[in-house]
């Protein structure tokens, strides 16, 4: 009930308990009336009779009552003033007066002044329907009380989980903006990036195809040199490196390739003789672009010396393995790869601490070599080091449908 101390210690009473019940009574026999007259409540019965102000106050101060019945009129005291100094300390108290005679004016005063009910003295049969209905009324504002109550605790808990969620949303809201700022500012470097790839390949193609027309032509005129095919050899994978540079600027894949019979065995040992790291290779033919893989073995092996400082600490090996297929592994004994760099080793602009370049190369590389239906990966190198394994599908029997060309080579259809 409302007003009551904490833990419940005044709740109003369940059938079969006992009815704590407070009476201010001067009269010991209108007291015994009033009991006589209770024996029809549904609770067993415990009264507790007062004659004056001070008894009522130390009876309501030791434990305080279910229900109150009082005399309106008492030598020093009086029923209002009890009621009063009841309410003061349990405003929904039942509190019935009990009085030999009240005016009607009077009576309806005290219940609009908060008396629960007023019986007269003559008319005691009312009394237990009374402090029944009484009881019931002071259950129902209890019930009503600690219904409000747990609203009330249900609102706090929601406005405290309310503001809870409000300071997410702005933590959420902070952290988006945040994401959104360096989205934007990554997105400008890698427009500026992209920008810078595409001026420099513009740049350099204009000398490099200047150079290869020199090149071209001082061939023509001094007449076949080994020296000269092999510049000008380089100075065409220049070349493609530049237009590549240029197409992945573009977010393009790499294109053009133009598939023939390889000798991959061959071209192995030119890189290896090319950059002076021993290459072991037998003849091992494939369809392929010799540009391309030649491209893609030169940018692994030149990445291997960087990285070693010295040709002497890279090496190249070919052979023919399972189901037919070709795998070239270019083994360095340099520093690795640590574990948490390997998945990301051939993403585009992707740079090691070692990097010394745009971080493009492998990307290209393995473009090419997905392009030829192969694949490439890095291994730990046994002692430490590095090895790429580049694998390629050997030729197919309906390879054997290439037709000579009139330059005498085997051309296929440049692939999607």
């Amino acid at each position: 009930m409302s007003g009551s101390a904490p833990g419940g210690e005044h709740a109003l009473p369940e059938p079969g308990q006992t009815l704590r019940i407070l009476h201010l009574e001067d009269s010991e026999l209108d007291h015994e009336l009033v009991v006589m007259h209770l024996g029809d409540l549904p609770w067993p019965i415990e009264t507790e009779r007062v004659e004056d102000e001070a008894g009522f106050l130390a009876a309501l101060g030791a434990q305080r009552p279910h229900l109150i019945l009082s005399d309106f009129a008492l030598p020093g005291y009086d029923g209002l003033s009890a009621f009063r100094a009841a309410h003061d300390r349990a405003p929904l108290l039942p509190f019935i007066i009990v009085t030999g005679a009240m005016g009607e004016e009077t009576a309806v005063d005290t219940l609009r002044g908060g008396v629960t009910d007023y019986i007269l003295k003559q008319r005691l049969e009312r009394l237990a329907p009374s402090v029944k209905r009484a009881i019931a009324e002071a259950d129902a504002r209890d019930r009503r009380e600690r219904a409000e109550q747990e609203v009330r605790e249900l609102n706090l808990s929601l406005k405290a989980r309310l503001d809870e969620v409000e300071r997410l949303r702005a933590i959420a809201e902070g952290q988006r903006q945040r994401l959104e700022t360096q989205a934007k500012q990554l997105e400008e470097a890698l427009n500026l990036q992209k920008t810078f790839l595409a001026e420099t390949s513009h740049e350099l193609r204009t000398p490099l195809t200047a150079l290869l027309g020199y090149l071209r032509r001082a061939e023509r005129e001094a007449g076949g040199s080994q020296t000269l095919q092999d510049a000008q050899r380089v100075a065409e994978n220049m070349t493609r490196l530049v237009n590549d540079l240029l197409q992945l600027s573009r977010g393009e894949l790499v294109q053009g390739i133009e598939m023939h019979f390889v000798n991959l065995g061959n071209l192995v040992r030119q890189v290896g003789r090319d950059y002076g790291v021993r290459a072991e290779a037998p003849d091992l033919e494939i369809v392929g672009d010799p540009g391309r893989l030649t491209q893609v073995f030169v940018n692994l092996v030149s990445n291997a010396i960087r990285v070693c400082g010295s040709p002497d600490l890279v090496h190249m090996e070919a052979e023919q393995g399972r189901g037919g297929q070709v795998c070239v592994r270019v083994i360095d004994h340099g520093p690795g790869i640590p574990d948490a760099v390997k998945p990301r080793i051939f993403d585009k602009f992707y740079r090691g601490k070692e990097a010394g370049s745009t971080g493009l190369g492998l990307t290209i590389a393995q473009q090419v070599i997905h392009s030829h239906g192969g694949r490439i990966e890095v291994q730990d190198t046994p002692g430490g080091g590095a090895t790429f394994v580049v694998c390629l599908p050997p030729p197919e029997e309906d390879d054997d449908d290439f037709l000579p060309q009139p330059d005498g080579e085997a051309v296929l259809e440049q692939l999607p």
